[in-house]
């Protein structure tokens, strides 16, 4: 994705470049829409019927977990390709990002730092969303779900982890970086601080104003 601007990285106080982590889905996208439309496509086309009004209120594990409630587990594999081979057609266009979501990007790379994506989304498709929404990640990785994507967070030395999930949190706190939770998709705020969430925000348009104090104050200090 683009490149990190000229001015000099921030620091943490262990002398490492700043970097904070994002999910996708209903963090820094609204991916109800393009989903919806998806799987009713899905369903025409397979001519398995599949509650798209439901689906779309579950957002974020993996996508075959969703599929398993509606295709006989023998089939879910092959439907689970099908479906991400025809979401480019249907979701990406019909995806709009979240308020405050290239801002609060905007604000990780304004203070010097790197900001990547993390998300549980087949890897092809949420780079067509990033390029789409012209969004300014400077890392995409995807195919990661709850604990594991503590791998991508550690990689590239993420202090922070912005979700919507309780299984976000749960990636954040197995990474040992600071879970910043956003009350925009299916888990609302009681879940989330109940989950571990270091820190909860109604939107990500809350956000640049907690980074800002978040780094002028000091890591260390949200975790006293």
């Amino acid at each position: 994705m683009g490149a990190m601007t000229s001015r000099t990285a921030r620091t943490t106080r262990d002398g490492t470049t700043l970097t904070v982590g994002f999910d996708l889905d209903m963090t820094l996208i609204d991916s109800r829409p393009g989903i919806h439309a998806c799987y009713v496509a899905l369903s025409e086309r397979t001519g398995t019927h599949v509650d798209a009004d439901l689906a779309v209120t579950r957002l974020g594990p993996p996508l075959e977990q969703e599929l398993a409630h509606w295709f006989p587990a023998t089939e879910v594999a092959a439907t689970a390709e099908l479906y991400r081979e025809m979401y480019p057609t249907y979701a990406i266009a019909a995806t709009p990002a979240l308020p405050g979501a290239r801002a609060a990007v905007d604000a990780v790379r304004a203070a010097g730092g790197r900001a990547i994506v993390v998300t549980a989304k087949y890897e092809p498709n949420a780079k067509l969303h990033i390029e789409h929404l012209g969004i300014a990640a400077d890392a995409v990785v995807g195919n990661l779900w709850a604990e594991r994507k503590a791998q991508a967070l550690h990689e590239y030395g993420a202090s922070v982890y912005v979700g919507d999930h309780t299984g976000d949190v749960r990636g954040a706190r197995t990474a040992g970086a600071l879970s910043v939770a956003v009350a925009t998709g299916p888990c609302d705020a009681d879940e989330l601080r109940a989950a571990g969430a270091d820190v909860v925000l109604d939107d990500l348009s809350q956000f640049p104003a907690w980074l800002a104090a978040h780094v002028a104050v000091g890591p260390a200090a949200d975790l006293a």
